[in-house]
């Protein structure tokens, strides 16, 4: 059996500052590591060996997960009550997760509690 191989070669050698690249590209805008494979042409696996590779190496930070940063957010002026349930929306913070999605919540919520809730989003 005779086989040929025709065509440019495929294996590419990058360095590591393309695969920095490439790794920091997920999360941008929403971009999954699919779409991120597919935009470089490579397979979602490359990613992620070079991702070992580049903590291993010291040049990409272990993700630290949820963090939890200050505020100062300014008490709003009540408005004048409009209807039923219009308190209750004031009361509401908005955080936008880095998966795209965001989590609406209340303010008094428990620190242990929006962690868990990050968590389970961000992995769904």
């Amino acid at each position: 059996m005779r086989v040929e191989i025709l065509g440019a070669e495929r294996r590419r050698r990058w360095g590591d500052e393309k695969k920095l690249d490439i790794v920091m590209s997920v999360g941008i805008a929403g971009a999954t590591v699919t779409e991120v494979a597919e935009r470089h042409d490579v397979t979602r696996q490359q990613i992620y060996t070079s991702r070992r590779e580049l903590r291993r190496k010291g040049l990409l930070l272990p993700s630290a997960g949820p963090m939890f940063l200050p505020v100062d957010m300014p008490v709003a002026q009540s408005a004048p009550r409009m209807g039923k349930g219009t308190d209750r929306l004031s009361a509401l913070v908005e955080l936008q997760l880095c998966c795209g999605r965001n989590l609406r919540f209340d303010r008094e919520i428990d620190t242990a509690t929006l962690t868990r809730l990050i968590k389970a989003v961000e992995a769904a």
